[in-house]
């Protein structure tokens, strides 16, 4: 009767829906119950299943609540950084409005000016990040846009700060391969070739990086100096 008579379910027949749930059983991604496969934690982890077949996504509720906290505890560590360091003009435009396409404004004068978007995670061995289109467009017409890394801690506080190089970025994301057809949301694995230490732009830094925290996290080694 659901599926018949209401409006949300109107784009497919009561056959076609029961196809549907008869193929996510034969890849082993929903149980005989019709309950999701198991569930994922923080590692975004797939799992592959045998050659040909379909690999098992695993998602719930309270893991993508976890990253949303992980996500909002990076962008204020990252403002309590800017602002103890003495950066005069810091916004967080992320509190305003999703439709900037980033997060933080820093500025140190009018030609010192960053829009960073800032992408927070909890693992140290390696950076993953979800970059959408809309930021990957705003990144491609701002000059001014740069993407912040910051690794949290168990305290909410940043134990790492790095920017990821733009030209790397606009190399990996996807290409739209069909005409009706466009990706809106990619999962990048960035390579330790990519990331700088700091919140370096292209002539000048937000923060001297004395002033930011700093770990051999992401396959990255500290200079000699750094380390000591």
């Amino acid at each position: 009767m659901l599926f018949t008579h209401h409006p949300r379910y109107a784009d497919l027949t009561p056959a076609q829906y029961a196809e549907g749930l008869a193929w996510l059983r034969r890849m082993g991604m929903v149980t005989v119950t019709g309950r999701p496969v198991v569930e994922i934690g923080e590692s975004e982890l797939m799992e592959t299943g045998p050659a040909g077949t379909v690999p098992r996504v695993r998602w719930s509720r309270a893991a993508e609540e976890a990253r949303e906290a992980i996500g909002a505890a990076g962008e204020q560590a990252l403002l309590r950084l800017l602002r103890q360091g003495g950066v005069p003009h810091v916004r967080h435009v992320a509190a305003e409005s999703d439709a900037y396409g980033y997060d933080i404004e820093a500025a140190r004068s009018i030609s010192e000016r960053a829009h960073l978007e800032v992408k927070s995670t909890t693992d140290p061995t390696r950076l993953v990040i979800h970059l959408t289109r809309h930021e990957y467009e705003i990144m491609t017409a701002d000059a001014e846009w740069w993407l912040a890394a910051v690794l949290v801690g168990g305290d909410g506080n940043a134990l790492n700060v790095a920017t990821v190089d733009r030209g790397w970025l606009g190399s990996a994301v996807p290409g739209d391969r069909a005409e009706h057809g466009r990706w809106e949301s990619a999962r990048l694995e960035v390579p330790a070739h990519a990331i700088t230490p700091g919140l370096a732009m292209e002539t000048w830094r937000v923060l001297p990086d004395l002033l930011l925290p700093s770990r051999p996290v992401w396959a990255l080694q500290l200079s000699p100096l750094e380390s000591v």
